[in-house]
């Protein structure tokens, strides 16, 4: 038997210039599932990164390697468009273990993981002895140097040059940010304790809805002065961002951390975030 894509939509345009196209999975032709199958124009030019996603098979066609055929096929035709990157999303359900499989079977690795949690009813104590503020004009300037900084090291490190990451680090933070300061929805708080700033939070309380309708929150960035690592800043700068959701009637919050980051992770977990989606990825 032959598993094959047939187109069933043209291909869409999408905003950042790049394209997608929803695929049926046939076998022989006959219809057993879909596909979904973009690319993404990297901001400054060069290779585009892919996304297959929503690549389901029906339950009477599971278990014979159609999702396996599926996913190469669908990785040919992000190669066609030219892609070098890959990246297969896997949500939180019951699916979920099975798809891991198969995408690691595949050779991808999960690079990050969407966390989330349902905040409490009443306000989080932050620690003793510490205590929030916003972030100030004049400040700003100098945390948006440094988290950009953060973000094209971050981007250099999955194989951009420095001058595609600059332009990546650039376009997100207009997109997330085009007002500064003044951006919608966006809180920006500095954590001080025994008269220094220790850290800063960046939240923005209307990021989208949650898959159950719920206004999500979520954490752009949270970092803590190298100096002042390994006291519970960390943590104590979560309990302030949930704060600042639940001050504007924000119910759940959610960030994306990186796999290999085991500190981050631990804290998380140990806050009760639990993970939503798996975010994997492989070179063409």
């Amino acid at each position: 038997m032959t598993t094959t894509l047939r187109p069933l939509t043209p291909e869409q345009p999408a905003p950042d210039g790049g394209r997608g196209r929803l695929f049926a999975v046939c076998v022989n032709g006959r219809p057993v599932g879909r596909v979904t199958v973009t690319a993404h124009a990297v901001a400054g030019g060069g290779p585009w990164v892919g996304e297959i996603t929503a690549l389901g098979i029906d339950p009477a066609d599971r278990g014979r390697g159609r999702g396996t055929v599926a996913a190469l096929a669908a990785e040919e035709v992000l190669r066609g468009w030219g892609c070098v990157l890959a990246r297969a999303m896997v949500e939180q359900g019951p699916d979920q273990s099975a798809a891991l499989r198969l995408a690691e079977a595949l050779g991808y690795r999960v690079r990050a993981r969407y966390l989330a949690k349902s905040l409490p009813d009443s306000m989080p104590e932050l620690p003793s002895g510490v205590h929030g503020r916003p972030l100030t004009a004049e400040e700003f300037p100098d945390w948006l140097a440094a988290g950009t900084r953060e973000h094209i090291d971050a981007q250099i490190s999955r194989g951009l040059t420095p001058e595609q990451a600059r332009a990546v680090s650039d376009a997100d933070h207009r997109h997330a940010l085009p007002y500064g300061l003044d951006s919608p929805h966006t809180v920006l708080r500095v954590l001080g304790s025994a008269g220094q700033d220790v850290g800063s939070v960046w939240v923005d309380t209307d990021f989208q809805l949650s898959p159950d309708a719920q206004r999500l929150g979520w954490v752009f960035d949270l970092r803590v002065a190298s100096e002042h690592r390994g006291h519970g800043y960390g943590r104590a700068l979560m309990l302030l961002a949930e704060r600042e959701c639940l001050d504007v009637g924000v119910r759940r919050l959610g960030l994306n951390v990186l796999d290999d980051n085991v500190p981050a992770n631990a804290l998380y977990r140990s806050l009760g975030y639990r993970t939503t989606r798996h975010i994997l990825e492989k070179q063409l």
